[in-house]
């Protein structure tokens, strides 16, 4: 049994080992980087304002330019640089993304584990209650609870007779309640999914060894439970990134998702469609970066799946 620490460096090691998640690691890594520096790369001129409007943008019909003219990859509807937004853009699809996934991971596996190592009533009450959120389209439940975001209503994360400022959240348009709404709606599948493997893992000898030496079910959860759950946590934390970006997107795309000045990837594809004939790039641009992105992703994530695979063998 491995230590967390022990197992991510394990983890980090035997990416290299794996060319899907290699290739996967590398994409992600540009992506990372290029959205971490771009202000520092506005800055030092390297790349233009995201909302910076130039009339040189346009042709003289008032068209966008189209890609290696006096922008690499041409211009939007309102002459601005569409290499600048895409990559100020992938700060906040990244940041929603990964955000929302680690949102996700604490709900699923507070619910996975709980409801997987104490069964019973437990395992019945939290199983139906995921079932059911699984009944409702992603879309269509982040779409509700976007409705919700016009500053007045508070997401109070303790009880109501609780008194604690710090823990409550009102919900306004905005990167944080957009990642905690694809949060909620996206925990289900990986709290089934850890639920199946504490199960498992609750039966295995060295759990069975602890608890006859005393072990409280706290400490057989953190210190045998959770550090062998980190592999199968990694990877559905990957891929369930992947679907977070899309979901991001989606929102950004019916214009209720992260607001504007800020460039953000369904938001770009949005306001381009109508110019998709005459310039095809102000939507093929951040489309591709979305399909790039979640690709990496799910690369990333199918090779960590194809390593425990091989390593469980």
């Amino acid at each position: 049994m491995y230590s967390m620490v022990q197992l991510l460096k394990s983890v980090l090691r035997r990416v290299s080992s794996q060319p899907l998640a290699s290739i996967g690691f590398v994409v992600l890594f540009v992506l990372v980087l290029s959205s971490a520096f771009a202000p520092a790369m506005t800055r030092s001129h390297w790349l233009r304002e995201p909302i910076q409007q130039d009339l040189k943008g346009l042709s003289e019909d008032g068209l966008p330019m189209p890609p290696g003219s006096l922008y690499p990859l041409g211009s939007d509807s309102l002459g601005r640089d569409v290499f600048s937004r895409v990559v100020h853009g992938g700060r906040v699809s990244l940041t929603v993304g990964v955000s929302a996934m680690l949102t996700a991971t604490i709900i699923g596996l507070l619910v996975g584990v709980i409801s997987g190592y104490y069964g019973g009533k437990w395992d019945l009450a939290l199983m139906r209650l995921t079932e059911i959120n699984m009944t409702i389209p992603p879309i269509l439940l982040a779409v509700a609870f976007a409705g919700l975001m016009d500053g007045k209503q508070v997401l109070r994360l303790h009880p109501s007779f609780i008194q604690c400022p710090l823990l409550d959240f009102t919900l306004k348009p905005g990167m944080v309640s957009i990642f905690i709404i694809i949060g909620l709606v996206c925990w289900p599948g990986m709290a089934r999914v850890i639920r199946a493997q504490v199960m498992v893992l609750k039966h295995r000898e060295f759990v069975l060894a602890a608890r006859a030496l005393g072990a409280s079910d706290s400490g057989l959860v953190w210190r045998h439970v959770l550090p062998n759950l980190l592999p199968t946590v990694v990877v559905l934390g990957a891929m369930t990134t992947a679907n977070t970006i899309l979901l991001e997107a989606s929102l950004g795309y019916l214009g209720i998702g992260v607001p504007p000045p800020s460039p953000t990837w369904g938001a770009m594809i949005s306001e381009g469609q109508s110019y998709f004939i005459a310039a095809p790039h102000i939507v093929i641009v951040p489309g591709l970066a979305i399909v790039i992105s979640v690709l990496a992703f799910n690369l990333l994530g199918q090779g960590l799946q194809n390593w425990i695979a091989e390593k469980s063998k």
